[in-house]
Protein backbone atom coordinates (compact mmCIF):
# COMPACT_ATOMS: atom_id res chain seq x y z
CA UNK A 1 0.00 0.00 0.00
CA UNK A 2 1.24 3.50 -0.74
CA UNK A 3 1.69 6.06 2.01
CA UNK A 4 -1.42 8.16 2.65
CA UNK A 5 -1.88 11.73 3.85
CA UNK A 6 -2.83 11.62 7.54
CA UNK A 7 -6.57 11.76 8.30
CA UNK A 8 -6.76 13.27 11.80
CA UNK A 9 -7.40 12.38 14.44
CA UNK A 10 -4.84 9.59 14.16
CA UNK A 11 -3.95 6.78 16.56
CA UNK A 12 -3.22 6.52 19.39
CA UNK A 13 -6.65 7.90 20.31
CA UNK A 14 -7.42 9.81 23.47
CA UNK A 15 -11.05 9.60 24.59
CA UNK A 16 -11.81 13.04 23.14
CA UNK A 17 -10.12 12.20 19.82
CA UNK A 18 -12.08 8.93 19.60
CA UNK A 19 -15.34 10.83 20.17
CA UNK A 20 -14.33 13.26 17.42
CA UNK A 21 -13.55 10.39 15.03
CA UNK A 22 -17.00 8.89 15.72
CA UNK A 23 -18.75 12.20 15.01
CA UNK A 24 -16.76 12.67 11.81
CA UNK A 25 -17.90 9.23 10.64
CA UNK A 26 -21.52 10.01 11.55
CA UNK A 27 -21.42 13.29 9.65
CA UNK A 28 -19.92 11.65 6.57
CA UNK A 29 -22.50 8.84 6.54
CA UNK A 30 -25.33 11.35 6.98
CA UNK A 31 -24.12 13.08 3.80
CA UNK A 32 -25.20 9.94 1.89
CA UNK A 33 -22.24 10.54 -0.44
CA UNK A 34 -20.68 7.11 -1.11
CA UNK A 35 -17.49 8.56 -2.64
CA UNK A 36 -16.94 10.87 0.34
CA UNK A 37 -17.55 8.08 2.85
CA UNK A 38 -15.26 5.62 1.03
CA UNK A 39 -12.31 8.01 1.33
CA UNK A 40 -12.25 7.50 5.12
CA UNK A 41 -11.15 3.88 4.60
CA UNK A 42 -7.83 2.39 3.54
CA UNK A 43 -7.65 1.42 -0.15
CA UNK A 44 -7.63 -2.25 0.93
CA UNK A 45 -10.15 -1.90 3.78
CA UNK A 46 -12.00 -5.05 4.88
CA UNK A 47 -15.62 -4.95 5.99
CA UNK A 48 -18.27 -7.23 7.34
CA UNK A 49 -21.63 -5.48 7.14
CA UNK A 50 -24.42 -7.77 8.33
CA UNK A 51 -23.81 -10.85 6.15
CA UNK A 52 -21.81 -9.10 3.41
CA UNK A 53 -18.04 -9.18 3.21
CA UNK A 54 -16.43 -6.34 1.28
CA UNK A 55 -12.88 -5.37 0.40
CA UNK A 56 -11.50 -2.08 -0.87
CA UNK A 57 -12.90 1.36 -1.48
CA UNK A 58 -14.56 0.49 -4.80
CA UNK A 59 -16.64 -2.26 -3.17
CA UNK A 60 -17.50 0.07 -0.26
CA UNK A 61 -18.64 2.81 -2.62
CA UNK A 62 -20.77 0.37 -4.65
CA UNK A 63 -22.27 -1.06 -1.45
CA UNK A 64 -23.19 2.39 -0.11
CA UNK A 65 -24.67 3.45 -3.46
CA UNK A 66 -26.88 0.35 -3.40
CA UNK A 67 -27.74 0.81 0.29
CA UNK A 68 -28.82 4.42 -0.04
CA UNK A 69 -30.85 3.73 -3.16
CA UNK A 70 -33.31 1.75 -1.00
CA UNK A 71 -32.92 3.29 2.47
CA UNK A 72 -34.88 6.52 1.98
CA UNK A 73 -34.91 9.32 4.53
CA UNK A 74 -31.70 7.93 6.09
CA UNK A 75 -30.57 9.66 9.30
CA UNK A 76 -27.88 8.20 11.57
CA UNK A 77 -26.62 8.73 15.11
CA UNK A 78 -23.40 7.05 16.31
CA UNK A 79 -22.13 6.94 19.89
CA UNK A 80 -18.77 5.75 21.18
CA UNK A 81 -18.86 2.61 23.29
CA UNK A 82 -15.15 2.26 24.04
CA UNK A 83 -11.76 2.73 22.41
CA UNK A 84 -8.14 1.60 22.45
CA UNK A 85 -5.05 3.06 20.84
CA UNK A 86 -6.10 2.20 17.27
CA UNK A 87 -9.59 0.78 17.75
CA UNK A 88 -13.01 2.25 18.41
CA UNK A 89 -16.28 0.47 19.19
CA UNK A 90 -19.53 2.30 18.52
CA UNK A 91 -23.22 1.70 18.80
CA UNK A 92 -25.58 3.37 16.40
CA UNK A 93 -29.15 3.75 15.23
CA UNK A 94 -30.44 5.02 11.95
CA UNK A 95 -33.95 5.64 10.72
CA UNK A 96 -35.08 5.12 7.16
CA UNK A 97 -38.08 4.06 5.12
CA UNK A 98 -38.50 1.62 2.28
CA UNK A 99 -40.21 2.20 -1.08
CA UNK A 100 -43.60 1.43 0.47
CA UNK A 101 -43.19 4.10 3.15
CA UNK A 102 -42.56 1.67 6.04
CA UNK A 103 -40.18 3.27 8.55
CA UNK A 104 -37.46 1.31 10.34
CA UNK A 105 -34.98 2.00 13.09
CA UNK A 106 -31.83 -0.01 12.56
CA UNK A 107 -29.81 -0.70 15.70
CA UNK A 108 -26.20 -1.79 15.47
CA UNK A 109 -22.70 -2.10 16.78
CA UNK A 110 -19.46 -1.55 14.90
CA UNK A 111 -15.86 -2.39 15.68
CA UNK A 112 -13.29 -0.27 13.88
CA UNK A 113 -9.53 -0.65 13.45
CA UNK A 114 -7.40 2.21 12.09
CA UNK A 115 -4.02 2.39 10.40
CA UNK A 116 -1.34 4.84 11.60
CA UNK A 117 -2.47 7.70 9.27
CA UNK A 118 -6.03 7.48 10.68
CA UNK A 119 -7.88 5.57 7.92
CA UNK A 120 -10.24 2.75 8.86
CA UNK A 121 -8.69 -0.55 7.81
CA UNK A 122 -11.27 -2.95 9.30
CA UNK A 123 -14.98 -2.52 10.04
CA UNK A 124 -17.30 -5.17 11.52
CA UNK A 125 -20.99 -4.21 11.72
CA UNK A 126 -23.90 -6.11 13.22
CA UNK A 127 -27.31 -4.55 12.55
CA UNK A 128 -30.97 -5.32 13.32
CA UNK A 129 -33.94 -3.57 11.69
CA UNK A 130 -37.06 -2.80 13.72
CA UNK A 131 -40.23 -1.53 11.99
CA UNK A 132 -41.52 1.70 13.55
CA UNK A 133 -44.57 3.89 12.99
CA UNK A 134 -43.89 7.31 11.44
CA UNK A 135 -44.95 8.99 14.69
CA UNK A 136 -42.27 7.01 16.57
CA UNK A 137 -39.43 8.55 14.59
CA UNK A 138 -36.89 10.40 16.72
CA UNK A 139 -34.39 11.68 14.15
CA UNK A 140 -35.69 14.93 12.67
CA UNK A 141 -33.21 17.02 10.72
CA UNK A 142 -32.82 17.63 6.99
CA UNK A 143 -31.85 14.48 5.09
CA UNK A 144 -28.33 14.48 3.70
CA UNK A 145 -27.00 16.83 6.37
CA UNK A 146 -25.08 16.40 9.61
CA UNK A 147 -27.06 15.97 12.82
CA UNK A 148 -27.36 19.39 14.47
CA UNK A 149 -25.03 19.84 17.44
CA UNK A 150 -28.00 20.39 19.77
CA UNK A 151 -29.89 17.26 18.63
CA UNK A 152 -29.91 14.60 21.36
CA UNK A 153 -27.68 11.55 21.03
CA UNK A 154 -28.63 7.92 21.55
CA UNK A 155 -28.30 7.96 25.34
CA UNK A 156 -30.37 11.15 25.66
CA UNK A 157 -33.04 9.62 23.41
CA UNK A 158 -33.22 6.47 25.56
CA UNK A 159 -31.88 4.27 22.78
Amino acid sequence: MTEQTPRPPVPPFSHDMAIRKVRMAEDAWNSRDPARVALAYTPDTRWRNRSEFLSGRAEIEAFLTRKWSTENGYRLIKEIWCHGDDRIAVRFCYEWHDGNGQWFRSHGNENWEFDAPGYMAVRHASINDVPIAPEDRLFHWPEGTARPQDHPGLTELGL
